[in-house]
């Protein structure tokens, strides 16, 4: 089995209904789906949930992880629960949550302790159901970098709290693999995609190859991750001009990579 599998992120097409971006999906060749709570799988619609589960599975796809707006520190302990109580629905492994956009790493003590106390709980209630908590990675937030991200996770210090990655598109991609390389033992999922320098400079991924062949050559098969027995997955996110219609050739581009192999099976230890 591939090590990576490959999924997308349903953020990707926010304009779709979800039986469309399951559909979309499918036709790609895809593995399986990231369900976002935004638009398609909101937090506490648990019939929905359930039912989206169903359609996926009815169509061989996997629900591997709910992509929460649980933002730590600052979402209710009520909101946390049915964001929880959701991802089960949905038949998920994986919950991923956000720290606070604006509390970067060098943010008072005071804002960042109560980040963590925020994280803390989470991954506890989450854990409590046999769910993985994973961060967003992320500019502007506390886990903005590598070393930011490894700050927060030792600092928490719970063995279902995992952290994404994705590149920051300012970096030269030396150095984004570089960051990787740091974080990929406490490294739970990627959400993959080609920018330039902003949000709506999406480019086809084909033309990231020289960042996204030695970032996924990076990701060791072991490691901490592996030791759960959940599936590692690389979620594409966005597509030029947000059309469905590039999604089959990303796609197509993904899974050669992954084919590819050359995933280290290596000390996946680090943290």
């Amino acid at each position: 089995m591939t090590p990576i599998r490959s999924g997308l992120c349903s953020i990707t097409f926010r304009a779709l209904t979800a039986e469309e971006v399951l559909s979309v999906a499918v036709e790609a060749g895809l593995d399986g789906i990231e369900w976002g709570a935004d638009v398609h799988v909101p937090a506490g619609e648990l019939d929905v949930a359930a039912d989206v589960a169903d359609r996926c599975l009815d169509a061989g796809l996997a629900c591997p992880s709910y992509g929460s707006y649980v933002v730590a520190g600052r979402t209710p302990g009520d909101e946390v629960a049915r964001v929880v109580d959701t991802a089960l629905a949905l038949g998920v492994s994986n919950l991923r949550i956000w720290t606070p956009y604006g509390v970067r790493p060098d943010a008072p003590a005071v804002e960042r302790a109560e980040v963590l106390e925020g994280i803390t709980h989470v991954t506890v209630t989450a854990a409590e159901q046999g769910l993985a908590t994973s961060l967003e990675y992320h500019p502007g937030t506390l886990t903005e970098t590598a070393a930011s991200t490894l700050d927060v996770l030792a600092a928490v210090d719970h063995p279902d709290l995992f952290t994404y990655w994705q590149p920051d598109p300012s970096l030269d991609d030396t150095v984004a693999v570089s960051e990787l390389a740091h974080v990929v033992g406490r490294l739970s999922h990627l959400h993959v995609f080609a920018w330039g320098t902003g949000f709506e400079d999406r480019n086809r991924l084909v033309d990231g190859a020289s960042l996204w062949e030695p970032a996924l050559s990076a990701v060791p098969v072991g490691g901490p991750w592996g030791a759960t027995g959940r599936d590692r997955w690389a979620f594409l996110e966005f597509v030029v001009d947000d059309d469905p219609a590039n999604l089959a050739a990303d796609a197509a581009t993904l899974r050669a990579w992954l084919d590819a192999g050359g995933n280290p099976e290596e000390d996946a230890d680090r943290v």
